[in-house]
């Protein structure tokens, strides 16, 4: 509560004069060039107190406020609405704005501007929501503090409990001087050179062209390292269990949708975790060796040890090169995991720019659900800066997808989820269960607008307030098919079945950790989420073209329960019975 940052240091705006006061026209030419040239005044913030700072002194610590705290999603709105608050903002970050009533234009520049000015800390605690990252603006003292690589102090986010409110630490590393520059590290921590320079170009624009941004598969210690941060132990090799033709199975099970609707006559429930013959978890299971594969190696799974290859994303991303060249497989967008292949990122990024191509491009988190803390962007700075905040992949955003009619709004993105049955990995058995379900956006599709979730996204079930559009496959087909009478589902369904089957492939192509391990008790679904897009192919043809987004373990099946409901039946009779005659399965490996 003591505001005394004015007794030890002030802000100075730093203005450059140029030498011969004629001007130099190549000097001037030099300073177009500049990012916004001319509206952004330079500060600096100087120890101003007399006997300067001693970093050993208890009372050399500082708070800094936050001028804004937001969640990338609501910048906008908040912009928007909140009194007073466009207005710092533009003042803050130099940007001029005159009017009373926030305008789209001043808006848009606060928007990529932000990127120079915000930071970022995640509660460790709450919801999956409440985990999305928080990013916020220090107040106009805090973000004048310029960035040196052999910085003066030091800040850290702290969140004072009491109050329920972060502020920053700011403390000195060294003794100071009166006139001493007060600095800090923009890219505190980061040792390797060409990454500190990837990841201060925001500030200090660079370029990485001489990158090659060819990223091939990482090593095999890369995957070791998954599998002990994920502490499974892998199983021994066990001989396949052989089971009576009639054997009535225990089932334990904590997934609510299987108690309601496995009716199945050789399959009952069981309380007793010891006695059942099948384990149905929603939790991973990490004791494949002892628990498992030592003790009980007739008990059959819902799940196999390094599923997690197929299911985080930047795992997919990883092994999925195993099917394609330089690019990646034509089935899945080209992605770029921003903790290892930040450079190369970068150096595609600009490569595509300087050839004019489209550069919007998708942010998602590794290991979220349900597309929180998902950015859509074609700023770089956005890209990069996001990198600090939860562990991410970045994938080329879908700019042509193939669009569905929709009477009530015109051309719509949509995706489509399969539920796939993997039956073994040696040999590779693999079902796709027949029906296959829709989601849809709520507004038309253009490439603007980039923060407007209904008009980007088709996960409408967990937004708040928003409608739910769902069509029935029987339904769809034949709509698709009107709207694209030369693209009949049953070839644009064979390319999907095909992407599908390349991927488990490849999946299981490699001994675990480097694959998926092959378990012989071991079943799983998995829900497969994918769009389609306009592709040229080899000839010349327009195509439809399979884009695998996301590969989901253990998938809510409330809609499929809903409107089938023989389908754990189908998938358990598949899955722990070999039996398929009668199920609505289709065998594609």
């Amino acid at each position: 509560q003591v505001f005394d940052a004015g007794d030890y240091f002030g802000i100075m705006q730093v203005e450059e004069v140029d030498e011969e006061e004629e001007g130099d026209e190549e000097m001037e030419e030099e300073f177009k060039k500049k990012p916004n040239p001319g509206n952004e005044p330079c500060f600096k913030v100087i120890v101003t107190n007399e006997n300067g700072l001693q970093a050993s002194n208890p009372n050399s610590i500082f708070l800094i406020d936050h001028a804004w705290t937001y969640r990338v999603e609501h910048a906008r709105q908040q912009l928007l609405h909140v009194p007073g608050l466009l207005h710092r903002m533009t003042n803050l970050m130099g940007i001029g704005f005159h009017g009373e009533i926030p305008d789209e234009g001043s808006i848009e520049q606060v928007l990529q501007e932000m990127w120079k000015y915000n930071q970022t800390y995640q509660l460790s605690q709450g919801t999956a929501e409440e985990k999305v990252p928080v990013w916020y603006i220090m107040d106009e003292f805090g973000s004048r503090i310029q960035h040196s690589d052999q910085p003066s102090f030091a800040t850290a986010p702290l969140f004072y409990m009491p109050q329920q409110i972060a502020y920053t630490v700011l403390w000195p590393l060294r003794d100071l001087e009166t006139g001493d520059e007060v600095t800090r590290d923009y890219a505190y921590g980061e040792t390797d050179r060409l990454i500190r320079k990837c990841v201060l170009l925001p500030w200090v624009p660079n370029e990485v062209l001489d990158v090659n941004c060819f990223t091939p598969e990482p090593s095999d210690e890369h995957y070791q390292a998954i599998l002990a941060e994920n502490k499974e132990k892998l199983p021994i090799a066990i001989n396949p269990p052989v089971y009576d033709k009639d054997k009535i199975f225990k089932v334990f099970t904590d997934i609510q949708q299987v108690l309601n609707n496995l009716t199945h006559p050789r399959f009952v429930f069981t309380d007793n975790e010891g006695e059942a013959d099948i384990l149905y978890n929603f939790s991973h299971f990490k004791d494949y060796r002892l628990k498992l594969s030592e003790e009980r190696p007739e008990v059959m799974l819902n799940q196999f040890p390094c599923e997690n290859l197929l299911t985080v994303k930047d795992c997919l991303a990883s092994i999925s090169r195993r099917a394609g060249g330089p690019d990646g497989p034509r089935w899945l967008p080209r992605t770029f995991n921003l903790q290892t292949e930040l450079p190369q990122f970068i150096s595609y990024f600009q490569q595509r720019d300087r050839r004019g191509e489209d550069n919007h491009w998708i942010c998602k988190p590794w290991n979220l659900a349900r597309s929180l803390d998902t950015h859509i962007t074609n700023s770089l700075n956005n890209i990069i800066r996001h990198r600090e905040s939860s562990p991410k992949v970045v994938c080329k955003y879908i700019e042509n997808p193939v669009l569905f009619h929709r009477e009530d709004v015109g051309m719509v993105k949509f995706d489509i989820r399969y539920v796939v049955l993997l039956r073994s990995i040696k040999p590779l058995k693999l079902y796709i269960y027949d029906v296959f379900w829709l989601r849809f956006s709520n507004r038309a599709f253009s490439l603007d607008d980039l923060d407007d979730y209904e008009k980007h996204f088709t996960v409408m079930n967990y937004a708040p307030g928003v409608t739910l559009k769902q069509v029935h496959c029987e339904e769809f087909i034949p709509l698709f098919e009107k709207q694209y009478p030369e693209y009949p589902w049953t070839t644009v369904q064979a390319n999907i079945f095909k992407a599908f089957a390349e991927l488990f492939q490849v999946a299981s192509a490699k001994p675990a950790p480097l694959g998926i391990c092959d378990y012989s008790s071991s079943r799983a679904i998995y829900a497969v989420d994918l769009m389609l897009k306009w592709d040229t192919s080899r000839d010349g043809k327009r195509t439809m073209q399979p884009q695998i987004l996301e590969v989901n373990f253990n998938p809510d099946c409330d809609r499929a329960c809903k409107y089938h409901p023989t389908f754990f039946n189908d998938v358990f009779s598949t899955l722990f019975l070999d039996e398929t005659d009668g199920c609505h399965v289709t065998c594609i490996v």
